[in-house]
């Protein structure tokens, strides 16, 4: 078992600097990859992405991906002094046509290539990805994954313990459930002697009543699927299979005998073990919302 969170970052030497990766993922019903790269090697997103889809398959990854300076970092902007004249030049014709001196900010000469990062100006992307960054996210990825699987181990742990809990309680709500008829006809017997009648010989329709009320309030169909998807349950967390999705699911079935064993209690009791066993379930449904 997985978690869908963890955190991974690597450092490779990189024309006299480095280049430094950066992995986190958070926890989301589909795989969402969210790249940041340096706006030369924008091309290379479509690698990552295929590198990344065949390592996880659930959750938010998001991978930054930063060329550093080496030393104070003096020489790491590059100016195209060419571009740069040629911009001057089509400002001063702005300015002569209309009267207006256009305003030129910091981000403009940037957006425009004016201004870049000299580390990554003259690398190839091919060249970048094969010999730099590759070796970079396969580091980067490997303390990612690792920090996931410790995650699921946890996780696993809590999961199967409130599994249990739930397999406990399931056993205390069929031994009240076998009960609930017995009360039933020692409080119809009880009304009846308090109104004088007390039938010697066994009555049709008390026998009638008693038997349509077993029936109402039998639960056993809810409690043998309510074992099996325990079991289920159990089995999924330890499985070394991604089992976010059909835990999920498991989760909402177990909800839904829970409910339907509720709705036929007709025991204070029993009731008060169905309120519980949800509150440990929804406790559950949480934590599985963080599984791969």
């Amino acid at each position: 078992m997985n978690s869908m969170t963890g955190f991974g970052a690597a450092c490779v030497p990189f024309r006299g600097a480095s280049l430094r990766v950066e992995i986190s993922g958070i926890n989301r019903k589909q795989l969402e990859c969210v790249i940041n790269l340096p706006r030369p090697w924008a091309e290379l997103e479509p690698l990552i992405r295929d590198f990344t889809t065949r390592r996880v398959s659930r959750g938010r990854v998001n991978i930054g991906v930063t060329p550093e300076a080496a030393g104070n970092g003096k020489d790491s902007l590059r100016l195209d002094e060419g571009k740069l004249a040629s911009l001057h030049e089509r400002l001063q014709q702005i300015e002569k046509t209309t009267g207006i001196a256009p305003q030129v900010t910091v981000d403009a000469l940037l957006r425009l290539g004016i201004l870049s990062d000299a580390v990554e100006d003259s690398t190839a992307p091919e060249r970048v990805w094969t010999e730099f960054l590759l070796p970079a996210l396969q580091q980067a990825f490997d303390q990612f994954l690792q920090m996931r699987r410790e995650e699921g181990e946890h996780l696993c742990t809590d999961l199967l313990a409130r599994v249990n809990t739930l397999c406990v309680l399931r056993e205390k709500m069929l031994k009240l459930a076998a009960q609930v008829p017995l009360h039933y006809r020692e409080a119809l017997m009880r009304r009846l002697k308090e109104q004088g009648l007390t039938p010697e010989e066994p009555d049709e329709r008390l026998v009638k009543e008693l038997a349509l009320f077993a029936d109402k309030c039998d639960v056993s169909e809810e409690m043998t699927r309510l074992d099996s998807h325990l079991r289920q349950f159990e089995k999924i967390c330890r499985s070394a299979d991604v089992g976010g999705r059909p835990l999920d699911f498991l989760c909402q079935e177990i909800f839904r005998e829970l409910n339907t064993t509720g709705s036929k209690a007709n025991s204070a009791e029993l009731a008060q073990l169905v309120v519980t066993a949800k509150t440990e379930l929804e406790k559950i449904r949480e934590q599985v919302q963080n599984v791969e």
